[in-house]
């Protein structure tokens, strides 16, 4: 049984390049190492679940935004479908003629940072963007590169910037990604950042990787982010529905609560297959890629595979949506939003 109030031991946190309190990451190597070092094992995964203890200032909770409000009501009527943002980063543009693309059958849009896109536009101001281009915004926000004032700021901002949800996340480390040449902050980690979100009036959403070490207590980590303020959970890919379904038992004997959305892998070209390989500690379907990339029309194959895993998926109970998740070869992300579209389209017919 997981040590509910473990205490970490005192060389754990500093020990970990992101400082983390609540760890592991999601990035932990299958062989239980470091994301950034191979060679050394993370200092989280042979110790008891970190459970939650306080909440960082500030502690005066919020009223809900408006956002958050719209986000419950949506899913008072039905499954959301919500798809990985794939417009290009810091380009105005290129994020209209996706929302354009998209808006109608997709319901929300996450939209964080990649590594290709370490610079990205705020998270409040983009939210501010994909409001005003009329499609609901769920943003990602990490510890990597801001510290709690900033962090603070951006919660402030993303309230009145109409974010539906908050997904937070520690964050990969800055020798990961498009700029290795900038410093790390990880003032916080995902589960503290939560508490801060929630605070903020927000409805967040967290993520948990049921294949990544340590297995056993993936579940467990996601009920202390659930004490933090967590009501969501996006399944990071582990396989496909049976994993997910595994996860979900597990996190409900330990008394969860929380709305679940795997991630559905969308691959429509030898592209978005690239894109989608880099994932961290990737776990696909069986056959799922060479499937779709063997076909005669890998794209009318993406999407039909997307959608049956979807119906899948949403079959599990405590499902409340499923996230379209990959994104687009470069140049071509107009034409995934409009693929994107395309499933959530079908998807909705079927159910």
């Amino acid at each position: 049984m997981v040590g509910r109030g473990a205490s970490l031991p005192v060389d754990s946190s500093s020990s970990c390049p992101k400082h983390m309190t609540y760890g592991p990451c999601g990035g932990v190597g299958f062989d239980g190492s470091c994301e950034i070092d191979a060679a050394t094992r993370c200092a989280f995964v042979d110790i008891d679940t970190v459970g939650w203890r306080r909440p960082p200032a500030p502690t005066v909770v919020q009223s809900p935004s408006a956002g958050s409000e719209r986000v419950r009501a949506l899913l008072g009527e039905r499954p959301l479908v919500v798809a990985d943002f794939p417009a290009r980063a810091v380009d105005a543009r290129s994020l209209e003629e996706c929302v354009a693309a998209m808006a109608g059958p997709v319901d929300a849009v996450l939209s964080g940072d990649a590594g290709p896109a370490r610079v990205q536009f705020a998270p409040s101001y983009r939210a501010r963007l994909i409001a005003d281009a009329d499609m609901l915004p769920f943003i990602g926000l990490n510890c990597r590169d801001r510290n709690r004032v900033a962090l603070e700021g951006e919660l402030a901002g993303l309230a009145h910037a109409g974010a539906g949800v908050v997904h937070c996340i520690t964050g990969d480390h800055t020798h990961t990604g498009s700029r290795p040449d900038a410093m790390p902050v990880f003032d916080l980690d995902a589960t503290e950042l939560t508490a801060l979100a929630r605070a903020a009036g927000h409805l967040v959403s967290v993520a948990e990787s049921p294949t990544t070490p340590p297995v056993d207590r993936r579940a467990a980590r996601l009920r202390e982010k659930e004490k933090a303020g967590a009501e969501l959970c996006f399944v990071n890919h582990c396989g496909g529905a049976e994993p997910v379904a595994r996860f979900i038992a597990q996190a409900r004997m330990l008394g969860s609560t929380s709305g679940f959305l795997p991630c559905v892998p969308v691959v429509l070209d030898e592209g978005s297959a690239h894109l989608l390989r880099t994932f961290t500690t990737l776990v696909l379907p069986p056959g799922y890629l060479e499937s779709i990339l063997s076909a005669a029309d890998p794209r009318e194959a993406g999407i039909a595979a997307a959608v049956s895993l979807s119906l899948a998926m949403l079959q599990i109970e405590g499902v409340v949506g499923v996230d379209l998740s990959g994104g687009a070869a470069p140049g071509r992300e107009t034409e995934h939003a409009q693929s994107l579209a395309e499933i959530a389209h079908r998807l909705k017919e079927e159910l």
